[in-house]
């Protein structure tokens, strides 16, 4: 995608990482025109929910719309993974099992 910025993403590819923060990626196993159709929803859920502050049966509906498009990508819920492993979304990288490997991204000074 052009002009999204890239941020690193786990070895395992379950997560990427945004200020120190992992995010669940999106369900690998989705074709790209579910992806994308999914996406769409997603975004208009957000801008929905940017133009519903001041309605709370419409902002309640607007961030019912966001979770649901979340748990359709995988990025929600139950995790996309199937081997059991604990879900470690929106935990900070240091204090997880991925701590050796985000600490291996900043350059040593």
């Amino acid at each position: 995608m052009t002009g999204r910025k890239k941020y690193p993403e786990t070895p395992d590819g379950r997560y990427f990482v945004v200020r120190g923060r992992l995010w669940r990626t999106t369900n690998p196993s989705l074709d790209e025109e579910s992806r994308h159709f999914l996406i769409k929803d997603l975004m208009a859920a957000r801008r929905a929910v940017r133009e519903n502050k001041n309605d709370v049966r419409l902002l309640r509906q607007a961030r019912q719309a966001v979770d649901q498009a979340k748990v359709a990508l995988g990025e929600g819920g139950a995790p996309w993974w199937t081997d059991g492993a604990p879900d470690y979304n929106r935990r900070m990288a240091k204090s997880s099992p991925y701590a050796e490997w985000f600490l291996s991204l900043s350059p040593t000074k």
